[in-house]
Order: C-alpha cells, then structure tokens, then sequence
C-alpha cells in the first residue's frame, strides 16, 4: 500500500540507519543482492511532482503487486540535504539539476540522473485578484504582498532569474521552503500572489487564478530523476524510474502541466 510521509521522519531513521552500518555489515542485501523478496521502494520527489507522482505510485503498486511505494514530497533544497545526510531512499527526483547535482557530487547516484519534465513559474493570485496583478513587475508594487520560495529553493532560484533578466527588485512578505507552501499562503488569502510553478496553478484549480507572464520562459526549471547508491532496493528503484520516464509517465506529466525535459 502507497504511503506518503514527510522528509524529515525518514532522515531520523537515515540516521539510525547509519549508525547501525557504523557497526558492521547488515544481513540481508535486499535488491541490490538478488533478494527478490525486497517488495517497497521510498521516492523522495519534489513538491510539484506531488500530484502526477501520486498517481503514478497507485499505477506502480497495481501493475507491481506486493509493492509498497513511500512517497516523500519537499523542497529539492531539503530533500537533497536530507540524502546527503543519510536519509533512507531509493529515489530522486528533484525540480532543478543544481540540487540533483548536490547529490551526484557526494557520490549517492547510481549511474546517471534522467531528464525527464520541465516547468515554468507563472502568479497564483486569489479569486478576483484583489491586488489587480496582471504582470510580473505588479509583484513589486508598494503595498502588495507578495510570497516566493526561499533562494536556494528551485522555484526560488527561478524567482531570482527572473529579477535580474527584467531588472525588478522582489520584496516578498514571505519565502517559503516549497513551492505548494506558497499556493497555500495564496489560497489562505495570506498573500496577494505568489510565484509558483504552472502545475500547482493547474492542481489548485478554482482556488486560485492564474497570471501568466512573458518574462517567465528566461527561467524554464528542468527536472531530473536518478536511482541511489544506497538504494537497498535497486531493481525495484529502476523500474519506477522507467515508470516515471516511460509512456505512462509522460502521460501523468502531462496531463498536470509539466512540459516535456
């Protein structure tokens, strides 16, 4: 059965995890060492992909019975931090190759990471727009509030991009740790807009509108996907893998907005 937890749990048993290996070798080589009995597989994933990779994991499980799929959804910025210090996954999937590259430089990805989505930051303002947002400089008007994701945040990295090719100086009221936190300041009427990505405007539906803008195609965010070293479960690691990059994948991507790598 699918289970969706939060990063942070899963980096407390990383640690224990590591401590235990501190000790000696673990029994048992799961996947990794022909144990076909190893029946789950953790995806630690980017907090836009929530929706599409959601769907998929139920697709997975049922086309994979026994299987148990984990899914943990955050910032790239955390979750790439979190496998760096030990947390125990199988799967990355991150919203930018900066943060993927994090992980490939510490020596934790096994093989090569695989484009396999794209995505683009367009304004999430409430119904009606109240603040009368209808372009990318409206964000730094005095007086509106504005929320964006922090720095080092891919959607936030994207943000900045944004600034210095149009020469607009933010000030947001607030910088979240990922993008579905910055829908929610939104659709709490929190904030005035905020930058996210177009899928979670599309998942969002009728809780929020959408400000489209020009200048958001000078910051296009490509997202990669890899298996990890420290995978205990690695066949079934590059079957979800397959998953993700294959048909039905592409067709869950899709369909939530992302574009093509």
């Amino acid at each position: 059965m699918r289970a969706v937890l939060r990063a942070g749990a899963l980096l407390a048993a990383g640690t224990l995890t590591a401590a235990l290996a501190a000790c000696g070798p673990v029994s048992g080589g799961g996947a990794a060492s022909g144990d076909s009995g190893a029946k789950s597989v953790t995806v630690f994933a980017a907090a836009s992909l929530k929706a599409p990779f959601t769907a998929l994991a139920e697709q997975f499980e049922a086309t994979h019975p026994g299987t148990t799929v984990t899914l943990s959804f955050a910032g790239s910025s955390d979750l790439a931090t979190q496998i760096t210090q030990g947390a125990p996954a199988d799967v990355f999937a991150s919203a930018d190759i900066k943060n993927m590259a994090k992980v490939s430089g510490a020596a934790l990805v096994e093989g090569s990471p695989r484009d396999f989505a794209s995505n683009v930051l367009t304004i999430a303002v409430p119904p009606g727009n109240p603040a009368a947002i209808a372009s990318f400089a409206d964000l730094a008007r005095p007086g509106v509030k504005t929320v964006v994701c922090a720095a080092q945040v891919p959607c936030g990295a994207a943000a900045k991009t944004v600034e210095t090719e149009t020469g607009t100086t933010l000030t947001p009221v607030s910088e979240e740790s990922s993008v579905t936190d910055v829908l929610g300041k939104v659709i709490s009427g929190e904030a005035d807009a905020g930058l996210v990505y177009v899928t979670d405007v599309k998942t969002a539906g009728a809780k929020v509108r959408e400000v489209p803008f020009a200048e958001s195609a000078k910051a296009v965010n490509t997202y990669p996907i890899a298996a990890l070293r420290r995978s205990r479960n690695k066949d079934l690691a590059a079957a979800f893998i397959a998953a993700v990059t294959g048909p039905e994948g592409r067709q869950l991507l899709r369909g939530a907005g992302f574009g093509a790598p």
